[in-house]
């Protein structure tokens, strides 16, 4: 038994381990952290706020910095880089100082600090331009651009867009693309991946066929306008496509001028660039497929074509369907090829290039909206079917 000088009293012996929780909820609040929370929020609300005076033309015209807005030379471009790194490492190191102090703050605090910007970033990047965009499209002119030309024309743009020749020819096009790159990119991946797979030389062949998806729209744009390149019958070509056309005793063809068939060979650079995508995401795929069931398949006597068709697709039905979704939202917003090797012009302009026509060469922004939101309107119903049929692949599984 100890003596009793070596007994201390509760008060001695200090707070016992299941008091330790409370006290630690009890330990003071991180201004700092807490600073950076309230400060968040007011961010988030500083935002809805000026979306919401925008409306009503209460606020004057923001004036931002000079170095801002109008760096042009090589020293203010990269004081502005600087300035825009330092700015995000501050923004991550108050961030990480909430974490740290995560136990010293309420938890809405945290939360706010890291959902506030992205709520933020949404309104001000996505949510307000396509309200404003909406709203542009029932203008003749843009009312926060040429607010003395400006006009309510209702319906007016939508309708031209369906009634103008120039703009059906435009749409005739999107629709050329929408059906004839998905189809043709998701056969040819398909049947690479189904002949490629397992041989000699798989990863090769694979590498040299995904290849063109490492080059941007626009270097596959100038890649295939050299391959397109025509010259007068009296000179040599250049192009590699007349060239071959020359070897064959033909004339040369202008291939990017001619109608109608300039579209369809505008077609086949995107065809090139989105086969091996489709190529690897199905492949992928095939080789997930259980053993057990082609097993099953075999010994039922199915082989061939029958595998093919019976175990092979069904099994790789959920990769076919956001391939071929991937592929026609990607075609859908298709700008660069056209923008790069004609322009838009020989009537070869699809939604996306209009768009960008209308706005900003004939500044009609009530019509260039118009476009916009037809786009936005065209995708939402490829959405929703995805959706769907994801929904029940998981259901059948």
């Amino acid at each position: 038994m100890a003596p009793l000088s070596d007994i201390k009293t509760p008060e001695q012996a200090g707070p016992s381990k299941s008091d330790a929780p409370a006290q630690e909820r009890k330990s003071p609040v991180s201004i700092p952290a807490l600073s950076v929370g309230i400060f968040m929020i007011l961010v988030f609300v500083g935002v809805v706020g000026l979306i919401a005076a925008s409306f009503f033309d209460a606020i004057p015209e923001i004036s931002w910095p000079s170095f801002l807005v109008d760096s042009n030379t090589t020293v203010e471009k990269l004081g502005l880089m600087v300035f825009v790194v330092v700015l995000f490492v501050g923004v991550m190191a108050l961030l990480l100082l909430m974490v740290d102090s995560r136990k010293r703050v309420p938890n809405w605090t945290v939360a706010i600090a890291f959902v506030g910007p992205a709520l933020a970033a949404l309104l001000l990047g996505l949510i307000w331009p396509g309200i404003s965009t909406l709203i542009q499209s029932f203008y003749g002119r843009s009312p926060w651009y040429d607010p003395e030309r400006s006009e309510f024309v209702g319906f007016d743009n939508f309708s031209k867009l369906f009634t103008t020749e120039e703009f059906q020819v435009v749409l005739r096009n999107t629709l050329i693309w929408v059906i004839l790159v998905p189809l043709v990119a998701v056969s040819l991946g398909l049947l690479y991946a189904v002949l490629i797979d397992r041989t000699r030389g798989e990863a090769i062949s694979k590498g040299l066929i995904f290849l063109p998806m490492a080059i941007s729209l626009v270097g596959a744009s100038i890649i295939w306008r050299f391959v397109y390149e025509y010259r007068a019958p009296a000179r040599p070509q250049i192009g590699l496509a007349n060239q071959i056309l020359v070897w064959l005793g033909l004339e040369p063809y202008q291939f990017l001028i001619n109608l109608p068939w300039n579209t369809i060979f505008l077609i086949v650079v995107m065809i090139w660039i989105q086969t091996g995508f489709a190529m690897t995401i199905i492949s992928a795929a095939i080789k997930a497929i259980p053993d057990d069931i082609i097993e099953a398949a075999r010994l039922d006597g199915v082989s061939g074509l029958r595998m093919f068709r019976y175990v092979t697709i069904p099994s790789i039905r959920p990769a076919l369907l956001v391939v071929w979704v991937t592929i026609t939202m990607t075609t859908l917003k298709v700008f660069d090829i056209v923008r790069t090797m004609t322009g838009g012009n020989f009537q070869t302009s699809v939604v996306a290039n209009e768009f960008y026509t209308q706005s900003f060469r004939q500044f009609d922004f009530g019509l260039g909206a118009a476009l916009a939101v037809l786009l936005f309107v065209i995708v939402i119903p490829v959405v929703v079917y995805q959706v769907r049929q994801l929904r029940l692949s998981e259901e059948i599984r």
